[in-house]
């Protein structure tokens, strides 16, 4: 057992090191996330499920004080038993992305969740996000094999059977993400541009075909896809309403409180988070909001310039690519600028995968941007 002295030091070591700027913008947001938590939870869980109010503002809190303890344990590690420990996670949960298809929990539709009775009710896919970039980032800059083209093959015959597995659930908005967050990645790695938009333009050929050449599976796609080109289509009412609510909340919002969007729309506290935040506090909140993101994101990419590990900067952009486009897309189908993926708002929206991802891939974050010492 590590004695007090040595607990000591290495939280001293920990705490000097760490990048404190992006330490405290993480704290800021998931507070922030907590915050928009109460507020838009409480009437919920009092009148239909005629429970505690503050029942999903506790299970929000817990899920924040575990997603601490993970984003100090993955920020203390070393950088090697950082990426070791990355694969062996990635691989133990793409087991359980695995068995989604065959023991999942379907919900809506949908057979995304698993629910085990040693494990609350979790989205593989999630906490395998931050892992799968740290293990894309290791074989695109692995130095040993200098041929570029055999890696992105490499990469992509990693990321195939995963997105293979979401489409089966399925799970339109966490496929599209991954292969976006991919296809970031190899754009950064250097790649030369007319291969790029040739790949892209034919895996983009194959998806769509994918779509057509099994209409019963992807039914809801079509649906969303409609709904979102043909308002006049009735199947956009979480739409509408999410966009009613951002207008009724005008440039300062209706109060605290006084929103209705959390008790009109399910899962409105996910999905449509950002309406039921401009609704209440108004477009002035979303716009510090988004500051606030684009500062972190602004304060991470800055780190870059002075690492020398390609590795580390490749997973760096990966990270913050799931980040900038999670939040993208997010926003983006609450101002009806995208069809309805289900996608949550990094940091804010409820949600205990999310949390967890979240917080897995702030530490992983804090640990790339800290100064390097020997332990």
């Amino acid at each position: 057992m590590l004695s007090n002295n040595s607990l000591y030091k290495l939280y001293y070591n920990w705490w000097k090191n760490i990048n404190k700027a992006l330490l405290i913008l993480i704290i800021i947001l998931f507070g922030l996330g907590l915050f928009f938590s109460l507020v838009s939870t409480s009437l919920i869980a009092s009148d239909k499920l005629n429970t505690n109010s503050y029942y999903f503002f506790i299970k929000h809190l817990l899920f924040i004080f575990l997603g601490i303890f993970f984003i100090i344990f993955f920020s203390s590690l070393k950088h090697d038993d950082l990426i070791k420990l990355s694969k062996i996670l990635f691989l133990f949960f793409l087991i359980f992305l695995i068995l989604v298809p065959f023991f999942g929990t379907e919900i809506k539709g949908s057979r995304r969740w698993m629910d085990l009775p040693f494990l609350p009710r979790f989205q593989p896919i999630e906490i395998l996000k931050p892992f799968l970039i740290v293990i894309l980032a290791s074989i695109l800059s692995y130095e040993k094999n200098k041929n570029m083209y055999y890696k992105y093959f490499l990469s992509f015959l990693t990321l195939v059977p995963i997105l293979l597995l979401l489409i089966i659930q399925p799970d339109f908005g966490q496929t599209l993400l991954i292969f976006l967050t991919w296809i970031s990645l190899i754009f950064v790695s250097g790649i030369n541009l007319i291969i790029f938009f040739i790949f892209f333009s034919l895996l983009l050929i194959f998806l769509v075909g994918v779509l057509f050449l099994f209409p019963n599976k992807f039914g809801y796609i079509f649906i969303r896809l409609k709904s979102f080109f043909d308002p006049s289509s009735g199947n956009n009412y979480q739409s509408e309403k999410a966009s009613e609510a951002i207008i009724n909340g005008g440039f300062f919002g209706k109060g605290i409180g006084e929103g209705t969007l959390k008790n009109r729309v399910p899962e409105a506290h996910t999905d449509y988070i950002i309406s039921v935040i401009s609704e209440e506090f108004g477009v002035i909140f979303i716009i510090a909001l988004m500051i606030i993101f684009l500062f972190f994101i602004y304060q991470v990419f800055k780190m870059l310039y002075s690492d020398e590990n390609n590795q580390s900067k490749l997973i760096l952009v990966g990270l913050m690519s799931i980040i900038l486009l999670q939040s993208l897309i997010h926003i983006g189908v609450n101002i009806r600028l995208l069809p309805t993926t289900g996608m949550t708002l990094p940091f804010i929206s409820y949600g205990g995968s999310s949390i967890l991802s979240t917080s897995i891939l702030s530490g992983i974050i804090l640990n790339l941007t800290k100064r390097r010492i020997d332990y």
